[in-house]
Formats: structure tokens, C-alpha cells, sequence
């Protein structure tokens, strides 16, 4: 059986055949108040961002989960930070795309209302291409490549220095014959808070930790009052992000994924439109009602023996 045929036979949560129609989506968006934009690896893969997943997700001979981890941390900090040095200068030379820029034109255009109307994003991506799109309301569930935490004192701050100190100048080249630097740990980034000097961490979430206690208890208020959720770019594997979406289209609440492919999560919800989210969302959350052939277009290519997406 193949993914039109598997999808043409899931259901939504509310028991109803899973709709493509960009148009029903599009009105409930116009009676909405609180949107809800869950954004995963998929959103930042589309402005060139590694993904450090699947075939060919390495960095020189490591896989992320095996050095995005405190264990790791606490045995080579200098090949960890080798890594997110790597990372943050990728980083510098990306963008947002038009997926984030969307996003962010419909929490403005909301504000510009006036009705009290609001767009929230909860991020899984450590990029902040979200912020560099000027959107405001930002749940980042697992951090931020650019601050940074004393291990010792606990301070978190922002820190875009580039590098973060003299010893990663020029370090974390992604090549597998890439010497490790094995920087002396005196060296590494260190915090500058009086009296403290304490080595500095990513203040990402890795794996084996807790995600952060603050985040989610607001994760939680937000999600209590959602009316309408977009999924978008997310593989909807990654736990506990992976259950927010389905546990609001238990409660009604509809949903509308956008992403290339159908995921474990797809039956669940009320929506499903396949495509890059930076040909989808332009549409989708346009404040102006696009001409009705690119509604059915997109509408179209979700529907199985009509076609694929263009992509």
C-alpha cells in the first residue's frame, strides 16, 4: 500500500475523513484567537539548516545523540563544543524562510487587529530563526544555540560572540579527517559573572536531561487555550512535543498539519497538507483571501490519485 493510499484511510480525531480543503482550513483560521504554530526540524531544513538526522546526519564520525548529551559533555567538553561552535557559525549564514516569515506576518497582522487575537510558536529548533522572522510569542522547548549556561552558577544569557572564546577560532570543521581540537578545559568558554569563572554549556536541552520546568508549565497555558493548531515541519516522534498536537484534537480542537510527508501522528488530526511549508503557509495564513485555483490547487494535491505535491 502506498502513503495516498495509507492516508485516504486514516481518520481525524474528530472521526471525520482527514480534510485537504485549504479553504474550510482558512475559515476556521478567521474565527480563531489563540494559534498555536508547533515547529519542528522541518521549518529550519527548509532555509538549508543540518538536521544532523537519518542517512548522512553526522558531524566528522559522531551522530547528534551521541554528543548532544551531558555524559558527553562531561567527558570531552572540548569535542562538544567543537560541535555547537560548528553549529552556531552554520547558523550565521542562514535565514529565515518564508514558512517562518509567514508565521510571523500572521502574529503582526493579528496584533494590527486589534481584537486581542494571538499567535503562539512552540519550537523544537535551537536556531532562533523564529526571532530573526519577528515573531514575538516563542516557546523554545529545548533552548537556544545562542545562550549559553555556567555549569557552575546556573546563569543563562544570551551570547553571540563569534567564536565564544580565542580557543574555537576557526574550530569544528564537520570533516571526518578533522583533527579534534582537544582544547584544555581552561580554555573553553567561561563564565564571566564575578567570582564565578565556571565552564559554560550550551543552554540546549540534550538528551537524557528534562526539558525546562518553566517552558512547559507555559507550554501548558498555552495549549489550554488554543482554538487552532498548526503542525508544521514536525516528524511527530520526538516525545513529549510529539503529544501536544494529538492531545488537542482529543479535545476538538482542530488541527492542520503541514509537512512533506504523512506522519505517525497524521491520522489524529482534522487536516493534513503535504508540501514545503514555505509554498503552504504564505497561503494558508494570508490575511486576503487568495484566488480560489491556488486554494484548490493546494487542496488538490493532498487528495490520493489527484497527484502529490509539486515538490
Amino acid at each position: 500500500m502506498d502513503v495516498w493510499s495509507l492516508l485516504a484511510g486514516l481518520g481525524s480525531g474528530t472521526g471525520e475523513p482527514i480534510s485537504h480543503d485549504m479553504k474550510a482550513f482558512r475559515e476556521i483560521l478567521k474565527r480563531s484567537t489563540r494559534v498555536v504554530v508547533l515547529s519542528g526540524a522541518g521549518t529550519s531544513a527548509e532555509s538549508g539548516v543540518p538536521t544532523f538526522r537519518g542517512a548522512g546526519g553526522y558531524w566528522r564520525r559522531w551522530q547528534a545523540q551521541e554528543l548532544a548529551t551531558p555524559e558527553s559533555f562531561s567527558r570531552n567538553p572540548s569535542l562538544v563544543w567543537e560541535f555547537y561552535n560548528y553549529r552556531r557559525e552554520v547558523m550565521r549564514t542562514k535565514h529565515p524562510n518564508k514558512a517562518h516569515e509567514a508565521i510571523a506576518q500572521l502574529e503582526e497582522d493579528f496584533e494590527k487587529e486589534g481584537k486581542g487575537r494571538k499567535v503562539t510558536v512552540i519550537t523544537q529548533n535551537i536556531d532562533r530563526l523564529h526571532h530573526q522572522a519577528k515573531s514575538k510569542n516563542i516557546l523554545e522547548l529545548h533552548g537556544s544555540l545562542f545562550h549559553t549556561r555556567c555549569t557552575k552558577c546556573h546563569h543563562v544569557e544570551e551570547n553571540i560572540k563569534s567564536p565564544l572564546c580565542p580557543a574555537l577560532e576557526g574550530k569544528g570543521a564537520p570533516d571526518p579527517e578533522a583533527p579534534d581540537a582537544q582544547i584544555p578545559v581552561e580554555d573553553l568558554p567561561r563564565c564571566e559573572q564575578p567570582n564565578c569563572g565556571g565552564l559554560l554549556r550550551p543552554h540546549v536541552v540534550w538528551f537524557n536531561e528534562a526539558l525546562f520546568p518553566d517552558v512547559l508549565e507555559e507550554v501548558d497555558r498555552v495549549l489550554d487555550e488554543c482554538d487552532l493548531c498548526l503542525v508544521v515541519g514536525t516528524s511527530s516522534v520526538v516525545y513529549p512535543a510529539a503529544a501536544f498536537a494529538p492531545r488537542l484534537a482529543r479535545r476538538g480542537v482542530p488541527v492542520a498539519e503541514f509537512n512533506i510527508e504523512v506522519t505517525p501522528a497524521t491520522g489524529a488530526f482534522q487536516f493534513h497538507f503535504q508540501g514545503k511549508a514555505g509554498d503552504l503557509l504564505p497561503v494558508a495564513l494570508a490575511m486576503e483571501d487568495p484566488p480560489s485555483d491556488v486554494l484548490e490547487k493546494i487542496s488538490k494535491a493532498g487528495i490520493p490519485g489527484d497527484g502529490k505535491s509539486d515538490d
